[in-house]
């Protein structure tokens, strides 16, 4: 399977919502709900999180294949002296098929040289084996135990390479 990563946009907010609300019940499977309220104000949501990313403190991306067709999210939050916060969510259609792993890394790519980021690091839960065998694929390693939504969990990092 072939993706790109396209940093998110305004015009990116239809297929974005689109791909959010065939994907709702897929995700709360593993991850809590984000409710009614997030689609209800979405348009709000999106143009909040553009004026969040034009700041700098994150980055937003969507991981298309090659018909441009919206196959996940990718995101670096939280940035700060050389380091982000990795997370993903990939929509059920392609889960299984490289795609997570693709996506990662590729804004691990990103993330040192367009963002001039030094590390990231990452959580997820333990039993959320797709995410943990990601993780692992692209290079983090566990640094401690953490606790995501009640749930017992695994803290990661990764250092970046500086882009050469």
């Amino acid at each position: 399977m072939t993706t790109r990563l396209e940093r998110l946009r305004a015009d990116h907010a239809p297929a974005l919502l689109a791909f959010e609300r065939e994907n709702r019940e897929y995700f709360a499977r593993s991850v809590p709900d984000r409710g009614d309220d997030y689609f209800a104000a979405f348009a709000d949501r999106h143009r909040a999180l553009l004026a969040e990313q034009d700041t700098g403190a994150c980055h937003f991306h969507l991981l298309v294949d090659e018909r441009g067709e919206l196959l996940g999210r990718v995101n670096l939050v939280d940035v700060a002296a050389g380091s982000a916060e990795l997370g993903y969510r990939i929509g059920e259609r392609a889960a299984g098929r490289g795609a997570a792993t693709a996506g990662v890394e590729e804004v691990c790519r990103l993330a040192a040289a367009e963002y001039g980021l030094t590390g990231l690091t990452a959580v997820t839960t333990i039993d959320n084996p797709a995410s943990r065998a990601v993780l692992r694929r692209t290079g983090f390693t566990v640094t401690g135990e953490t606790v995501v939504d009640s749930r017992p969990g695994l803290r990661y990092r990764r250092g970046l390479d500086a882009p050469r």
